[in-house]
């Protein structure tokens, strides 16, 4: 009777990180393609007011690791690093050089380095995440 209950512990664990292993592939799937950016936490200036003509977007390529998008007013790409719903974005980029008004490519990519989770809510939503606090929110498009 033991070894059977023994038996069941040791296959009911083994299911469970094979699910766990599963769950973590989906989470990162869930990232690949574009997103829009619709909040970003701390400007005292309004949303639309930081990216009045265009909204920056971040593209995931989860097979290779890799971003891309748009500042609003520049571009960029890089590499990332993903492990469960932990991210992590690079100190340097490649990225264009044009001159931009306002601020808000500089709290963009200031918020972008504060990031370490991301969530995937109903595959349409992106919340970037400083621990469990909500720095940055996404649409799919």
């Amino acid at each position: 009777m033991r070894k059977m209950l023994f038996l069941i512990a040791i296959l009911c664990t083994l299911n469970s990180c094979n699910s766990s292993k599963q769950s973590t592939q989906n989470n990162q799937a869930a990232l690949q393609g574009s997103w829009q950016l619709n909040y970003i936490t701390g400007p005292r200036i309004a949303f639309d007011g930081l990216y009045a003509d265009k909204k920056p977007i971040i593209t995931f390529d989860i097979k290779k690791s890799s971003i891309s998008g748009n500042t609003s007013c520049n571009n960029f790409s890089g590499t990332i690093t993903t492990a469960g719903n932990k991210i992590s974005f690079p100190e340097a980029m490649a990225m264009t050089k044009m001159a931009c008004p306002g601020e808000g490519e500089l709290l963009f990519l200031q918020a972008l380095k504060k990031i370490n989770h991301y969530d995937v809510t109903a595959g349409y939503t992106l919340t970037l995440l400083r621990d469990s606090v909500a720095i940055m929110r996404f649409t799919k498009i």
